[in-house]
């Protein structure tokens, strides 16, 4: 193999693996699109749940109270 050779081969080689990390950051800003989404739910959830249960709670209080005529 020659110089001239082993130089294209580098050359494409290197071509492939820029291809290829071009490739892997962009899943990789995919993902972490799409982490930050779910975050983003899943704490949106969490709240919608803590508020659910606080109203819940608020309801068994006053549906355990005697009536006021007792």
């Amino acid at each position: 193999m020659t110089n001239e050779e082993r130089l294209i081969d580098m050359e494409i080689r290197l071509a492939r693996q820029d291809d290829l990390v071009d490739t892997l950051n962009t899943q990789v800003y995919r993902q972490q699109k799409k982490l930050d989404e779910l975050e983003a739910l899943c704490t949106a959830m969490a709240g919608r749940i803590r508020e659910l249960a606080i109203n819940a709670s608020q309801r068994t209080a006053v549906i355990d109270e005697r009536p006021p005529h007792y």
